[in-house]
């Protein structure tokens, strides 16, 4: 059954909600790969997986830093958990272990959770800060010398 995006799991941070689905992309990929019993296919979506969410991570990790969030390294420390716990379950793919099922469950009842507890916990820190730094970028432009050369 795939996963299906729920609209209560966007956090309102566009970037980060289509990332999140992206990887709820990969998570019914892995899905389809497992009901259709093709190992390898299951090995290249699992390392996609692993791929896309690293990077994820990375780019929300710098979104919280930059934004002062308090509870930053804690997070981090969250995600990095979470690829150890994947990447156990890659290796025993490759080992030829059948972990098609039981890592979809976990991919799935771990993006919910993780989105709503822990990401929402973020979500105002980045939000003021994007909106601090667009404020600051709107008057840099009104303060520009052509706007200044236009205002007279």
């Amino acid at each position: 059954m795939p996963f299906i995006w729920n609209p209560d799991l966007d956090t309102g941070i566009d970037v980060i909600d289509q990332q999140h689905r992206r990887i709820v992309d990969y998570i019914n990929a892995l899905e389809i790969a497992n009901a259709a019993g093709d190992r390898d296919e299951i090995g290249r979506t699992l390392d996609d997986l692993v791929d896309y969410t690293v990077s994820h991570f990375a780019f929300e990790e710098s979104l919280q830093e930059e934004a002062g969030y308090t509870f930053c390294k804690p997070h981090k420390r969250v995600h990095e958990l979470f690829v150890r716990r994947v990447n156990e379950y890659v290796e025993r793919h490759r080992l030829g272990d059948d972990v098609g099922s039981e890592l979809y469950k976990l991919l799935s009842t771990w993006l919910v959770n993780h989105i709503k507890r822990d990401d929402a916990d973020y979500v105002a820190a980045v939000k003021a800060n994007m909106i601090g730094i667009i404020a600051e970028k709107r008057q840099r432009k009104d303060n520009g010398w052509l706007s200044r050369f236009f205002r007279r």
